[in-house]
């Protein structure tokens, strides 16, 4: 195999997105208390989309039919994906830490293959409901925070259960994209998701705005909003509906168990998060759910 055949492999390039989104969990964790959340997804994807626009636009012309044809597919994809994952996402980090809201997020593997079954009615097996359970009892141990008595007693965070709702909206995303394919090329899906999300958070910013919580132009928010706008947006949501393309929603789903991962070589010597025994507990759980939950038999 050539480097340059290497290079670009799905197995390889797969790995770019969790890296990246690993980096977002931590620029929203920072922009807590200077930007708030749904500003923070507001400008992040109007940035993106202007930045899309020169090469994303011409692809989206050549496939306007198409396009046109499938527009409530369209909708629902840049819905589940650009505005409720990732406005979630950001409300969550606002009250819960970068390394818990990406370990309740590394859920989304066992999530893709429970909604499978029941959308798409494809056959569970025992070890991959066995997986199912081991994963769900890993990510109730990072949100009660290793205490389960906060469980029985509904003490829970708020922004663990707001990453929980973002884990079943990228789940909805994944499986939609695998059992309804767009056809539409790569960067004229991406674009036109991009769009459309960015136009669904605008009311949400626009309400944010009305409550008064708007924000300065710092140096610092300027720098957050610049790095979110590219590198997970950009970058990470081509890569992933390439790879989804070619290994299917469940394998790809597979490199999300990546992100805590990512998540926590960064935020603890960046933001001083604690790494606790829950969180190491809850993440051996996770994966091993994941490890038997995406077995093909």
């Amino acid at each position: 195999m050539s480097v340059r055949r290497f290079l670009l492999s799905p197995t390889l390039i797969m790995l770019v997105p969790p890296l990246l989104w690993g980096g977002n969990a931590v620029a929203g964790r920072m922009a807590a208390g200077s930007v708030p959340p749904l500003a923070l997804a507001f400008w992040r994807w109007f940035f993106a989309f202007l930045l899309l626009l020169p090469w994303g636009w011409p692809r989206v012309r050549a496939q306007w039919p198409l396009v046109r044809r499938q527009w409530k597919l369209l909708a629902w994809l840049a819905l589940s994906s650009v505005t409720a994952y990732n406005s979630l996402l950001y409300v969550a980090l606002t009250t819960t830490t970068a390394v818990n809201a990406t370990l309740v997020s590394a859920a989304i593997p066992v999530a893709i293959v429970a909604l499978s079954w029941l959308w798409l009615k494809e056959r569970i097996s025992p070890l991959q409901g066995g997986g199912i359970l081991l994963s769900l009892a890993g990510v109730l141990l990072v949100i009660a925070h290793g205490d389960l008595t906060n469980l029985l007693a509904l003490r829970l965070h708020a922004g663990d259960l707001w990453a929980l709702a973002a884990v079943v909206s990228w789940a909805l995303f994944s499986v939609t994209l695998r059992r309804f394919p767009s056809g539409l090329a790569p960067l004229a899906l991406l674009t036109v998701q991009v769009g459309l999300g960015t136009l669904f958070i605008l009311p949400l910013y626009l309400g944010e705005l009305a409550l008064g919580h708007g924000f300065t132009l710092t140096a610092k928010a300027a720098g957050l909003i610049a790095y979110v706008a590219v590198l997970p947006s950009l970058v990470a949501y081509g890569l992933w509906n390439k790879g989804v393309a070619d290994l299917g929603a469940n394998i790809a789903g597979l490199y999300t168990n990546l992100i805590p991962v990512f998540t926590a070589l960064l935020a603890v010597p960046l933001l001083g998060e604690s790494f606790h025994w829950f969180h190491g507990a809850g993440m051996a759980l996770i994966f091993a759910g994941i490890a038997l939950a995406t077995r093909r038999k």
